[in-house]
This record gives C-alpha cells, structure tokens and sequence, in this order.
C-alpha cells in the first residue's frame, strides 16, 4: 500500500487544496501533518495574535479531518527531522505541501527539498497560497514589477487561467491509530494571560467560520464595496485577511465567489478583486525583494535617522495619541486583533510622518497584534505609508488624522465606540477634542490631560519637520 504525507502549513483547509488533491491522487494512505517549527521563522515568527488564531485553526483542521475519517498528527522541532522521521514510521513514499514565500520559508523549504530527495522520497509542492506565483509575472523586460498598476494588468490578461478551486473530499483514509500525535494544546499557542477575549468575540477561525465570513461579505457588503471599504465606521470590508493568511480559505474561492452572478454589482466585485491583486502585489515583492522584511525598498531611506521615544511609540501603541481616529483604530487593534484598512493607513501615517519613528516600529506592532499578521502584505503596506517602498507618490504623502476622520467617520460612530471617553462630545468636536471650547468639553465631561490625552504631536509642524528630513531624498543621497 502506498502512503502519502500531506504537509500542512498556512494552508489549513481541506477545499482547494492541491496538496492535499495531488496526495489522494498518488497514494492509497495520506497522513496530514502539522510541524510546530516557529523558530525556523526567524525573527518573524507568528506573534501573539497569530498563535491565538492558529490554535483554533489547527482544532477547526483536526475536527474536519476527522469528519471524513482522517485525522491530523502534529508533530514539533524541526520540520526536516520530523517530516523524515514521519516517513520512516508510515513507510511514506512522498511528501507534499503548498508553497510559502517569505525569504526564511523559502530556503528552508528548498534545503528540505533536496535532502528528502537524496534520501529517496518523492517531494512535491504546489501553488495554494496564491493566484499567480511570483516568478511567472514579469514586465516586458522580464524583470519584476516595482508598481502596481502594470503589474495587475499583467495579472489580469491571465486570470481567467486560474482554474475554478478544487472540491472538498468527501472520505478521506484512516490513520492508523498508533502515529503518536501531540497534543494541541501542548504547543502553548494560548496565551498564558486572558487577554483574548476580544478576539474570541469577533472571529471564528478555521475553514467553516472561513465559508461563513466568505458567504456573508458575496451575499452583503461585497455590493457597496468600492465606497464602504473606506468607511471604518460600517461593515463595508470583507474582513477576509485572516482566513486567507492561514490558507483557511483560498484566494480562488475568494475570487469566484467575487465573480458569481448576484455576488453584488461589477464596480463592488471588481473593487475586491483588486484588494486580492494588492495581496499578490505584496508576496511578489517580498519574493523578488526579500530584504524589505527590515529594509527600505528604496535604498535611499537607508540614511535616514528616525526619531526614538519610547514614551511616545508607547502611547501610539495604546492607544493614546490624542488624534481620535488614530486611538480609535489602536484600541480597536488591541481588543479585536484587527483594524480597518483605511485606519492602518492613517495610524502608520501619524507614526511614521509625524512622529518620524522607524516603519519598523509600527510593523513589529502590528505582527504581534493582528490576527491577519501576513508578512508580504505587513511589509508592502508599511513601507507604502513611509514612502519607502512600491509607490508613486512616497515620502511626501502625509495623512492628516483629522481630515482623514471627517472624511471616513462621517457619522462619527467609529470614534464613539472605541473612545468612549468622548462620546458625548458634539459632532464638530469628537475629531479634534483640543479645539474646542472649554465650555464643550466640560459638558461633555472631557478634561484634557486626564480623561483624554492632549495631541503628542503637531500634525502641521510634525509633517513639515518631516519633509525638511525628507528633502535629502530628493537629492539622491545614498
């Protein structure tokens, strides 16, 4: 009898995936595996957040598993040693998995490669984390793409190509039942401390919370999408990151679920799939440029000295700027494990531009917070707002908290619920509290420098002062 080992990693799914579909196909017995190896992560193993999610993924994994008569031996160290020792216990002739491509992934993923094929196992990896894999879009001079806009008309000549997503197995083969297994929670992914509740009220991780959220955002939002994904103050987004991170959902499904009739009208449904082609963007630039993990895309950044200031980078990090739309987004982080796109582009401004802090600083943030902690899509977008990567118009964009606030928060209720503090601030005020007439905040039982924080920073002085730092770009300096 032939056995197959199926390698799970951030593909925890059983539709769409081709692993998985490649091993039934070549084998009468398929083991699905799970190796705890964050070490071989480096500095950006998963953060809290992202082992809070990937704890109830794996159990959601477990369970759809063992519906079809499967289940899942997790294994920990690493994942060379455990994947070769798997074999030797089931008699395993082939290994499969799908591919990753963040720069400490792929090298080890190749170094496993070609020892478990000198010790003559058949390995096979597959494409289940992506539309279209890094190598095969280039520009007309085959190199990769540095700008968006080209770069997904490229993408798009070819995406009907893709192929609709590969259908669930309805049975899969029994285990044997003596394959030691770990136990899930002996991975310590929960943390220690009961800070998660939040989280556990706002997401269900897993393939079925996954089909569910996927479900919801085709038969609502995805409708008004073009002009509600703006708004953090209503359900306007697909709030699909997470499950697509952790491969719990695939970006095919995403996509065709995006192009089914009654899915919404075309401007919505070709909104979203563009916010799919930002995420190809990311991993195409991670893949091609993988020194922007800590690096500048644009070299001349390189000389910049950043600002340091605990004090400030922590009141950022809490949620206690004094610029309301920024602690807003910050508190929603913190509690909820997520934030508005919209908001990030806005807090990452503010810590960046005006605050003149390392992007660094705000991406180590964010890995540690977001469930949706992707570090092609955490990269591009920090460095986007920086201005030191993929973009057109870089260092000299600079997000004003306020304005940004009366634009997207028109109603004001983002503010309200998440700095409850100034709730009963009056419409003209809840956006800049520091502005307005004693009297007001007095009613509104608002005291600046005690229930709420006075402003850490100008945002005129701030973004002017930045740009004058800014200005040894414009001459080329290296």
């Amino acid at each position: 009898m032939s056995v197959a080992i199926v390698w799970f990693r951030r593909d925890l799914r059983l539709t769409d995936n081709p692993a998985l579909a490649e091993a039934l196909a070549a084998a009468d017995a398929v083991v699905p595996v799970y190796v705890h190896a964050p070490d071989e992560e480096g500095e950006w193993a998963p953060g809290a957040a992202s082992r809070w999610w990937l704890h109830r993924s794996l159990e959601s994994l477990g369970r759809e598993l063992a519906a079809r008569g499967s289940r899942l031996v997790i294994r920990r160290g690493a994942s060379l040693t455990a994947l070769a020792a798997l074999a030797d216990e089931t008699g395993a002739s082939s290994i499969h998995w799908n591919r990753l491509y963040e720069p400490a992934i792929v090298e080890r993923d190749r170094q496993i490669k070609q020892v478990l094929a000198d010790r003559g196992l058949h390995t096979s990896s597959s494409n289940g984390h992506l539309l279209f894999e890094p190598w095969t879009v280039r520009s007309g001079s085959g190199d990769p793409y540095r700008v968006f806009t080209p770069f997904w008309k490229t993408c798009l000549r070819a995406i009907d190509q893709t192929g609709p997503p590969i259908t669930t197995p309805r049975r899969l083969p029994q285990v044997r039942d003596d394959l030691a297994s770990l136990d899930l929670e002996s991975l310590d992914l929960n943390p220690r401390v009961a800070w998660d509740g939040g989280l556990a009220g706002a997401w269900q991780p897993g393939e079925a919370g996954a089909a569910a959220a996927l479900q919801r955002f085709a038969d609502g939002a995805i409708g008004s999408y073009d002009q509600g994904r703006n708004r953090p103050d209503l359900a306007g987004t697909s709030r699909l990151s997470p499950f697509l991170h952790f491969g719990e959902l695939s970006p095919r499904q995403a996509l065709t679920a995006a192009r089914r009739p009654g899915a919404g009208d075309s401007a919505g449904a070709e909104s979203f799939i563009r916010e799919l082609g930002w995420r190809e963007f990311a991993h195409h630039l991670l893949y091609h440029f993988p020194h922007t993990t800590n690096a500048p895309l644009d070299a001349r950044f390189d000389q910049l000295k950043w600002r340091r200031d605990p004090g400030q980078l922590r009141a950022w990090q809490r949620g206690l700027s004094g610029y309301p739309i920024v602690d807003a987004g910050m508190r929603e982080l913190w509690h909820t494990g997520w934030m508005h796109n919209r908001v990030r582009m806005i807090v990452a401004s503010l810590l960046t531009k005006n605050l003149f802090m390392h992007w660094l600083e705000g991406a180590r943030w964010f890995w540690d917070t977001l469930v949706d902690a992707d570090l092609a899509s955490n990269t591009l977008g920090w460095q986007w707002t920086a201005g030191c990567g993929a973009d057109a118009a870089p260092y000299y964009r600079v997000f004003n908290p306020v304005l940004q606030a009366e634009k997207f928060d028109v109603e004001r209720r983002y503010i309200r619920d998440w700095v409850p503090e100034l709730a009963r601030l009056p419409d003209k005020w809840i956006h800049c509290p520091w502005a307005a007439p004693a009297e007001v905040l007095s009613a509104a039982g608002v005291t600046l420098g005690q229930t709420y924080p006075e402003p850490i920073v100008d945002p005129r002085k701030s973004r002017d002062d930045a740009l004058v730092r800014f200005q040894v770009l414009k001459r080329g300096a290296r």
